[in-house]
């Protein structure tokens, strides 16, 4: 029973929190924001908190740094080749897994 609650604490407890992160900018700012370099900034972040928390954990998801290293390249390489989304991440995949592979036979 104290693990249902304590999972229904927290549950209620990231709920709150998420709230109140959302609701704290239409609390301050009610009015439209004019300024070109808050809305350019403003327009960013979204982008670059998602490469903060997602970028890190790429060199440690396969548990071989090498063969995430080589993922990472491909997909560097095929997104700045104007692949699309899919594409550059079934590339990635597949190199990693050919990577891999290798190493076992070698």
């Amino acid at each position: 029973m104290n693990e249902i609650v304590y999972m229904i604490l927290m549950a209620l407890t990231m709920a709150v929190v998420t709230y109140i992160i959302r609701m704290i900018p239409m609390v301050f700012f009610k009015g439209e924001i004019k300024s070109r370099f808050i809305k350019s900034f403003l327009y960013y972040v979204p982008y670059a908190v998602l490469t903060a928390m997602t970028f890190p954990s790429v060199f440690f998801v396969t548990g071989n740094v090498y063969s995430s290293i080589i993922g990472t390249c491909v997909a560097f390489i095929g997104a700045s080749s104007k692949k699309s989304l899919v594409v550059v991440a079934i590339m990635s995949v597949l190199s990693i897994l050919a990577f891999e592979l290798l190493t076992l036979i070698i």
